[in-house]
C-alpha cells in the first residue's frame, strides 16, 4: 500500500455502511430552507411594525406663570378718523383727548397691560397721529396692540 491509501479505522470509506445497522451518513450541508423561511417572515414583521413604533421626541415642556390668552374677552379698539380724532371702544359721539385716552383705557380694561387693544386707523388719518397713539399705549404698558385692516379686494 501506499502512502494515500492508508486503509480507515471503522471500517469501508465514509460513505459506507456503519455498524449501526443500516443508518445513512449525517448529512454535512445545513438544511438553509428553513431558516430563509423564518428570516422572511421576521422582515415582514418588522417591515409592518416599524412604522408604528415611531414615537414623538419625549420633550419636557416649559412651564410658564402667564395666564391663558382670554380669547373670550372682546378687544377695546382705539379709532382715529380721517380728521385725526381718537375715539375709544365704541362710542363714536364722543372723541377723546390723547392725554385722556390712558386714564380712560386704564377704567376700562378688565385685564390690565394683558388687555388687547386694537387700533383702527382711517386710511387717509396722519399717519404720525395713529403712531402717537401706538406710542403712548406702548408707554402706559400695554405690549397686545393690533393694527386693524382690510383685505384688499381684486380687480
Amino acid at each position: 500500500m501506499g502512502m494515500g491509501a492508508a486503509p480507515q479505522a471503522g471500517g469501508s470509506g465514509g460513505r459506507g455502511r456503519r455498524r449501526g445497522g443500516g443508518r445513512k451518513a449525517p448529512v454535512s450541508e445545513i438544511n438553509v430552507t428553513p431558516l430563509v423561511d423564518v428570516m422572511l417572515v421576521l422582515l415582514i414583521i418588522f417591515m409592518v411594525a416599524a412604522p408604528l413604533m415611531t414615537v414623538g421626541v419625549p420633550i419636557d415642556l416649559p412651564e410658564t406663570k402667564a395666564k391663558e390668552m382670554n380669547s373670550d374677552t372682546k378687544p377695546i379698539t382705539v379709532s382715529i378718523n380721517k380728521e385725526g380724532l381718537v375715539y375709544l371702544g365704541e362710542e363714536t359721539e364722543a372723541s377723546v383727548a390723547l392725554d385722556e385716552l390712558v386714564p380712560k383705557l386704564e377704567a376700562i380694561a378688565k385685564a390690565g397691560a394683558e388687555e388687547r387693544i386694537f387700533v383702527r386707523g382711517d386710511a387717509t388719518a396722519d399717519y404720525g397721529m395713529i403712531m402717537k397713539v401706538m406710542g403712548l399705549l406702548n408707554s402706559a404698558g400695554y405690549k397686545n396692540i393690533g393694527l386693524v385692516t382690510l383685505q384688499e379686494s381684486p380687480g
